[in-house]
């Protein structure tokens, strides 16, 4: 009798976790491919104040998570790489225009294998179809994602967009496209200046000038349905000078 009451107790104590678990607030985060890394970091540091709360990441190209929010898929906060996507969902009011805030910027570089790395002088003209020594320029497809299309501005400012237009090896999003050179399927691409420094792998050949390309920027806002207590706090921490810290730490420069 004495070792079922005990048993019972041990049964009865074992639920206990699973009710405490029952308070917990769950947050989907909708983010531009390339912040995974610093947003990692980020989310391992909130979550250590603050465990009451999961916050779960969906990692894709800007364009696509801007599709899915409006298809309906279910997300409490939209990151992107660009102003046009976050546009976008802004007029298509999906998500809460009062929540809007720009979290960090990025510089756009061109990259290539460790083992072929050779600098690059980026100016007006600069003959970078001969540096492809044949082969193909890794880009996130610049008709739809930010990545991409930073590239199409500043080469096509540069004068050089025509030379290389056919000879472009088109990915999802930024990450695909850095995978391209890592693995040497491509002798160069143009990404973010965090992809190259997450990807032991390749080495930046060269920087684009800011003045070559939009701003790159990530703006951030709560998706309209979704505005809770809970949202706020971690769109507020992003925002915030620990936060900073953080962000300039994987590469991201931030608002002064």
């Amino acid at each position: 009798m004495l070792l079922r009451f005990l048993w019972a107790i041990v049964a009865l104590l074992a639920t206990l976790p699973l009710q405490a678990n029952a308070t917990v607030a769950n947050l989907t985060v909708f983010a531009a491919a390339s912040l995974k890394e610093a947003l990692d970091e980020q989310i391992r540091i909130f979550s250590t104040s603050n465990r009451d709360i999961t916050v779960r990441v969906s990692y894709a190209a800007s364009n696509a998570l801007a599709k899915q929010i409006e298809s309906g898929a279910p997300a409490n906060l939209f990151i992107s790489a660009d102003e046009t996507w976050m546009d976008y969902v802004v007029e298509k009011r999906l998500v809460v225009t009062a929540s809007r805030r720009t979290l960090v910027s990025n510089d756009l570089v061109i990259i290539a294998p460790v083992t072929t790395a050779r600098q690059i002088t980026i100016a007006p003209g600069f003959p970078l179809a001969a540096a492809l020594a044949g082969g193909r320029l890794a880009v996130a497809n610049p008709d739809f994602v930010p990545a991409g299309k930073y590239a199409k501005a500043a080469l096509t400012r540069l004068g050089v967009w025509t030379t290389v237009d056919t000879r472009l090896a088109r990915a999802e999003n930024v990450r695909a496209a850095l995978a391209f050179v890592a693995r040497g399927e491509a002798p160069l691409g143009i990404v973010y200046r965090t992809d190259a420094l997450a990807e032991p792998k390749v080495s930046i050949v060269a920087v684009f000038p800011p003045d070559s390309h939009p701003a790159i920027v990530y703006p951030a806002a709560i998706v309209s349905g979704q505005f809770t207590a809970e949202a706020k706090l971690f769109l507020d921490y992003l925002a915030s000078g620990e936060a900073h810290a953080v962000w300039k730490r994987f590469g991201f420069g931030v608002p002064k």
